[in-house]
């Protein structure tokens, strides 16, 4: 990291919240140019800045100056005028007296952000599916920015390079495959943490005698679903596929939740009968869960930082709080 201590020009009334500020190392770099004999059209490319731009600014600093920097003679261009000249000298006499101060300070500078940086933990973005287990372990841990995601949606997110670790389920085979295929094709490590049992969260007692998908037909069930995209979707629309249930079918199918906390929160608040869940969610709020599908939560990151020794303390620790470690398995298990 470079740092400079540069001087500036401000303008504007006393009332104004956003002075306009000019860089007068830039300015007076501009001015040398044209007195070299370069047009201001070069001097803007040499610089990669717009012409229109450039002269807006140098119009803007005449007008709040109340002097003009360049004098446009017809025929020869245009030239400095002796202000121009002036805060030319200006800004090299500047630059000289508060060199030797500057490269002190700097270097104070420089040496407290090397202190922070050595104090601040790094927080890594880590995008995942909704799970307590997870939301528990990030906390133990710390040193990680928690994204609320869906299983796909994490893992575009960390393929986009939008986050660096990315957190998803998979129940079927043949979609595990895929994934695992995809991921390893663009350089990413995939570590399994813990299994989940998935089904249907119904109220205490299951008053409605919901035992199947197949009883989510019923015109007097509620059901609540979760968003597209997410892990938890996919596998639900799965089972109704297998069954040869249509969704249009289900009352309340295109009613989303983005959380299986959400999910529960609604049948308790007797907004809905049932909805897909995870079973931990289903036992800590008091509900009946219908076990469904077991599944395999997975987590996915570039291979480089597969080695880091917070992201091992983040595996064993979920891996630990899911009721002990995971077996070693290969994504076709």
């Amino acid at each position: 990291m470079r740092i400079q201590i540069r001087p500036t020009l401000v303008f504007g009334s006393k009332n104004t919240k956003d002075p306009a500020i000019v860089d007068l190392v830039w300015l007076s770099a501009l001015l040398k140019d044209i007195d070299h004999g370069k047009t201001l059209m070069s001097a803007c490319k040499k610089m990669g800045l717009s012409y229109r731009n450039v002269w807006k600014k140098l119009n803007d600093v005449e007008q709040a100056l109340g002097f003009k920097l360049i004098d446009r003679v017809r025929g020869h261009g245009s030239q400095l005028s002796e202000y121009a000249r002036y805060l030319i000298q200006f800004t090299e006499d500047f630059d000289q007296k508060t060199m030797r101060l500057g490269q002190t300070s700097l270097l104070h500078l420089e040496e407290g952000f090397a202190q922070f940086r050595v104090k601040t933990k790094k927080q890594w973005r880590f995008a995942s599916s909704s799970d307590p287990i997870i939301q528990k372990a990030v906390f133990d841990i710390g040193g990680f920015e928690l994204i609320a995601a869906g299983s796909g949606e994490a893992l575009e997110r960390l393929l986009n390079y939008e986050v660096d670790i990315a957190g998803f389920h998979v129940s079927d085979p043949q979609s595990s495959q895929i994934i695992s295929k995809r991921l390893q094709k663009e350089g990413m490590q995939i570590f399994p943490v813990m299994k989940r049992v998935q089904g249907l969260m119904v109220a205490k007692g299951n008053p409605l005698n919901i035992i199947s998908a197949k009883d989510l037909l019923s015109l007097k069930i509620r059901f609540i679903n979760r968003q597209k995209g997410s892990g938890t979707r996919l596998l639900f629309d799965t089972i109704l596929a297998k069954e040869g249930i249509d969704a249009r079918n289900i009352q309340g199918y295109e009613n989303e939740e983005f959380t299986h906390s959400a999910i529960a929160t609604a049948i308790l608040a007797k907004k809905a009968d049932v909805g897909m869940g995870v079973k931990s969610i289903a036992l800590e709020n008091g509900l009946d869960f219908i076990q469904l599908k077991d599944e395999i939560f997975f987590l996915a990151m570039n291979e480089d930082l597969s080695a880091n020794v917070e992201l091992a303390k983040l595996i064993r620790k979920i891996r630990t709080l899911s009721g002990g470690l995971v077996r070693t398995i290969s994504q076709s298990d």
